[in-house]
């Protein structure tokens, strides 16, 4: 129980963004979730001040002089078809990306072949701040999704959090929160059983979708079993006999990638 809360309260602690109460991005999200994206090609309107995940992705209270040099670094967005590659390891990093629509794995793949799940990234979070400390990119970045991401060159960033001093503390706690979560998932990895990481992976998904306005209790999975496998260092055959024993327990319901959690505190005390 207690790895498992631990988990848990890490990644809170350093990835929950500021949100102000008052902000709601569940409209436009549950357009996103039951409409289809828009044909390859299309461009929306790319400006921050005018998406509902600008409380999410970004800092609260920029002035509007800070929105509109903000929204002119962010150069465009970029349609990902689901299984297609937003960057590979070894591409020469130039900007990071956030999830606007949909929802992106992060993927090691090592020198015999096998490939390893790093993370899982849905709207609102940010993709490619890995390529900071090398120069060039550490993983590829494939939509488990139709999805959207807005391309934001990093040299502008850089120069916008010199003169903002929320964006730069903005970028901080993502680079933060990025350490955290790598160490929570080593924590998780050393310290677990193969119930308890099913269930802080399940908890931590849970709070992430409560964040951008989905139910906290009910919501699909965008990975299969074998990706979560992947990324928790459990078998397939492992992860589906413990979705099964957490549903026998009464704990979830699933059925196929939707997932129920019936009761988050019993979750919580695995």
């Amino acid at each position: 129980m207690t790895s498992v809360l631990a988990y848990e309260s890490a990644y809170k602690s350093a990835c929950a963004p500021t949100v102000s109460s008052k902000a709601n991005p569940l409209a436009y999200l549950a357009r996103s979730a039951t409409t289809s994206p828009p044909p390859s090609g299309a461009v929306a309107g790319t400006n921050c001040s005018d998406c509902s995940l600008h409380s999410i992705c970004m800092p609260a209270h920029l002035s509007a002089t800070e929105l509109a040099r903000l929204d002119a670094i962010v150069c465009s967005t970029r349609l990902v078809r689901r299984g297609e590659t937003l960057y590979r390891a070894g591409d020469k990093f130039k900007s990071i990306y956030a999830v606007r629509v949909g929802c992106f794995k992060t993927v090691i793949t090592h020198r015999d072949g096998h490939e390893q799940v790093t993370g899982f990234h849905i709207a609102g979070e940010p993709l490619g701040l890995d390529g900071v400390c090398s120069d060039e990119q550490n993983c590829d970045a494939i939509a488990l999704e139709d999805s959207k991401v807005c391309v934001i060159p990093f040299d502008l960033l850089e120069d916008l959090c010199h003169d903002v001093k929320a964006m730069q503390q903005h970028l901080h706690r993502m680079m933060s929160g990025e350490i955290v979560r790598e160490s929570g998932l080593m924590m998780m990895l050393g310290t677990m059983t193969a119930q308890q990481r099913v269930a802080a992976f399940l908890l931590n998904l849970s709070s992430r979708m409560k964040t951008r306005g989905y139910s906290s209790a009910e919501f699909n999975l965008r990975m299969t079993r074998e990706e979560i496998g992947s990324y928790l260092g459990l078998k397939l055959e492992t992860v589906s006999r413990m979705f099964s024993k957490l549903q026998q327990a009464g704990v979830i319901d699933t059925n196929g990638k939707q997932v129920h959690i019936l009761d988050s505190e019993k979750l919580a005390g695995v």
